[in-house]
């Protein structure tokens, strides 16, 4: 579903947020976002969206986190379904990496491989996975959530196109 600026902005507080947990499944972004309408122009909710997104603690990150399906793993729906296409024809022997790799990335990290999907062919996410894994988990979170701002900033722009 897509909206204009203008009926989001009209909307009741609780519609709101739910459309926007679409972008991001941190509810308190969402609610965050919702409560700071009226938006002026796109641009003014992309700017929004980013101070919000900063100002969470690492638990609303990884909330966000947990709203994606995992990259190679199982069918995705809706947007995450045209965002992870690159996985689709993917050999069975890339699949079973990027399966496995999922797997030893959670039990490292403590939450799903997040990675702005959207144009990467599954080589790259495999590539970039495997980059990644070993990365300071500090480091890694950053890189994360950095991610899942991108992400979001796409979903917005599908939101109110």
């Amino acid at each position: 579903m897509s909206v204009s600026l203008s009926d989001l902005n009209a909307l009741p507080e609780s519609e709101a947020r739910s459309l926007l947990l679409r972008c991001c499944g941190s509810t308190r972004w969402a609610g965050m976002m919702a409560s700071a309408r009226p938006f002026a122009s796109p641009e003014a909710l992309s700017d929004a969206a980013d101070a919000v997104w900063l100002s969470l603690a690492e638990a609303d990150w990884r909330e966000a986190f947990a709203a994606h399906p995992e990259i190679g793993g199982g069918t995705p729906a809706g947007w995450a379904a045209h965002e992870q296409s690159g996985v689709r024809n993917a050999s069975g022997d890339v699949q079973d990496k990027l399966a496995q790799l999922n797997r030893d990335y959670r039990a490292r990290f403590g939450y799903i491989f997040i990675v702005c999907a959207t144009g990467k062919t599954a080589d790259e996410m495999l590539g970039t996975l495997e980059r990644r894994i070993a990365n300071d988990p500090g480091v890694e979170l950053a890189i994360a959530a950095e991610e899942q701002r991108k992400i979001t900033q796409l979903r917005l722009v599908k939101l109110l196109t």
